[in-house]
């Protein structure tokens, strides 16, 4: 979708837009992420590395949008040039009920993640469960069909991946959770292949997967390592710190562990396929994360 002309550049990007490469022209395709807060998202940087590498003339801003006001940004994407929007916390389910229509992934869910127009009518779609998927397949050689799969956690990123999991073909998927109710709510995504576990579950799992928010800084583990073993693969969706305690503490067994920056790379690759059309420059969208990332850490 073709960006209108609304008036001058510099009268129309307000000050709390932040991320974008260059001044936008007239005839930008403009696309943002809303949330609260925004200002560290890694999508401004992922998106536009992938714009420049395609030579399309785009632009990604981060939209900090206060909880409570996604309807407002939805009006602005229906007013403005905005071509997608990407959507994060504590937006997802609200923006869920705002667009036109969902997709069936979306529609199950309950949660948006990505915007994208179809003809004139705006779609709200969930990319971070085919993002786990084709990160597994694409960057670690791991196929979930037929596999056992452990999923800790039982909240937004844990639902998505429930469900991608079960259409991946995992012969079984696993939630474990503090909370028995939410864990049967998310395990009934995977239908007949879905069951609420316990964390002994994790030394039978082909694949383990941290959706919590534990190891985020605090150096907290979401199970005892202690259950892993070599022939496992373990993801932690957490990636900053890059080496998370889980992470660390899998290796230290022999197990093959890696954190969540490909899961995001991937669904962001499904977002911008969304929105422009063409398959995503994967390798630049993960090499600009990456090295964003390295600058964070030496200016901390």
């Amino acid at each position: 979708m073709a960006a209108a002309d609304v008036g001058p550049p510099d009268e129309r990007w307000p000050d709390h837009l932040s991320g974008a490469p260059r001044a936008a022209r007239g005839l930008t395709d403009v696309a943002v992420v809303i949330g609260e807060p925004v200002e560290h998202s890694l999508s401004p940087t992922i998106h536009n590395a992938a714009f420049e590498a395609l030579g399309l003339d785009w632009a990604y801003f981060a939209l900090a949008v206060p909880r409570g006001h996604a309807d407002r940004a939805i009006d602005a994407m229906r007013a403005l040039p905005f071509a997608g929007m990407s959507v994060t916390m504590p937006h997802k389910d609200a923006v869920a009920g705002l667009v036109d229509s969902c997709t069936p992934v979306a529609a199950k869910l309950g949660a948006v993640n990505c915007v994208f127009w179809r003809a004139d009518e705006l779609v709200g779609h969930n990319t971070d469960g085919a993002g786990l998927v084709d990160a597994l397949r694409g960057d670690e050689g791991f196929d979930p069909d037929g596999r056992r799969a452990v999923v800790l956690g039982a909240g937004g990123a844990a639902r998505a991946i429930v469900l991608a999991l079960a259409d991946a073909g995992c012969a079984e998927v696993t939630v474990v959770n503090r909370t028995a109710s939410r864990a049967e709510l998310t395990a009934r995504l995977a239908g007949d292949r879905g069951r609420v576990g316990v964390e002994a579950d994790v030394a039978d799992a082909d694949l383990v997967v941290n959706a919590t928010s534990l190891g985020m800084g605090d150096g907290a583990l979401p199970c005892d390592p202690d259950r892993l073993g070599p022939g496992q693969l373990v993801v932690d969706l957490v990636y900053d710190p890059p080496i998370t305690p889980l992470v660390a503490a899998a290796r230290d067994r022999g197990v093959v562990a890696t954190n969540g920056l490909g899961m995001l790379i991937h669904q962001a690759a499904h977002a911008f396929r969304s929105w422009t059309g063409q398959d995503a420059p994967v390798a630049a969208m993960s090499a600009a994360a990456s090295a964003e990332l390295a600058a964070r850490r030496r200016h901390a």
